[in-house]
């Protein structure tokens, strides 16, 4: 089992990257503002205009620490790896099935069902913890609603439909999620969801998060030496990591629940955020800091993985669920066992 260590997120703009010994050196303005030894990180996200030397870079390919590379406003750019990890035979074997379309159907309802039940939790969360401030009624439909898709994609469906649930399933899901979010109302709604480039707070918080998300899960999945690029719901694109967004997807409930908690209790506010005279709208970098301390203590509480039944950090659930799909291609696991959460 791979231990879960942290990840070193640079904001500052300007900041350059340096190899000292065993430790990243962080240095702005030629001072080094910080060192941190490379035996506690797993991964090294940069933000903007923060440089790298080749040492480093070679550094964290002999450790096997991700280096990613973001725009300032989060969009992903490129990743420094190491040599390619795994059995060359799991790989053979992921490119195979992936060209069975039976096959590409079960994984795709197996993470769909996922998603859709997790999205369920979330609102049946919001509905008991806020009852007396949102549409129960709405509400409940909505539950009602997702619960009849958790029980469609669980039948013998063809690729096609299953993609047909999920997307029913997301329109109800974030037709609802309004309803969670119970503070500040003039600045903090969703009316849809909406991207590139994001039109509200709100949109603009998830994408955020569903790039720390991708950029943790694509990680994972090539620890364990499955191609990121090979996926099963979502198909060959090329510039798509389709196997990283596939395992993304019962995620993403996880990161809803901290943009609305962090919303909820005020952590985020309105002038958080920039509005542009085009409609978009980008974080500052007081926001993105903030949010990124709360996505990295969110990884580090523990919880007892309901498949394994042992107590875990939510970050390491990542590099199980990579895991538990490699031991399904292999043959070892009837079926990939999403996450439930409770």
């Amino acid at each position: 089992m791979r231990k879960h260590l942290n990840t070193l997120f640079v904001t500052t703009q300007g900041a350059y990257l340096a190899k000292d010994g065993e430790t990243v050196a962080v240095r702005i303005e030629k001072e080094t503002a910080l060192r941190v030894p490379v035996h506690t990180l797993e991964s090294v996200v940069c933000f903007g205009n923060v440089g790298c030397s080749p040492f480093l870079m070679g550094m964290c390919g002999e450790r096997n620490v991700g280096l990613s590379f973001l725009t300032e406003k989060g969009r992903f750019l490129a990743r420094v790896k190491g040599p390619t990890s795994g059995n060359v035979l799991l790989r053979r074997e992921q490119y195979r099935r992936a060209d069975d379309l039976a096959f590409s159907a079960k994984v795709a309802a197996a993470c769909v069902l996922g998603k859709i039940a997790n999205c369920r939790t979330v609102l049946l969360r919001g509905l008991r913890d806020h009852a007396e401030k949102i549409d129960q009624e709405a509400m409940q439909s909505a539950i009602d609603r997702l619960g009849a898709a958790t029980r469609r994609v669980q039948e013998p469906l063809d690729l096609d439909s299953v993609r047909g649930v999920e997307g029913d399933a997301a329109r109800v899901y974030f037709g609802a999620f309004d309803h969670l979010l119970v503070r500040n109302k003039d600045h903090f709604f969703m009316r849809q969801r909406s991207r590139r480039p994001p039109l509200d707070r709100i949109n603009c918080l998830l994408s955020f998060l569903y790039t720390l998300l991708l950029n943790d899960i694509r990680s994972a999945v090539e620890a364990v030496g499955l191609d990121p690029a090979v996926g099963y719901l979502h198909r060959d694109r090329p510039g798509r990591a389709g196997l990283a967004l596939d395992l993304m997807e019962e995620f993403r409930p996880l990161v809803d629940r901290l943009a609305v908690s962090l919303v909820n209790l005020g952590q985020m506010r309105e002038n958080d955020f920039v509005l542009s005279d085009g409609g978009a709208v980008r974080m500052s970098d007081k926001a993105r800091k903030t949010l990124l301390v709360a996505y990295q203590k969110r990884k580090q509480e523990e919880v007892v993985h309901p498949f394994l039944e042992e107590k875990m950090t939510w970050g390491l659930f990542f590099h199980i669920q990579a895991l538990l799909f490699a031991r399904f291609l292999r043959g070892e696991l009837d079926s990939y066992p999403p996450i439930f959460w409770k």
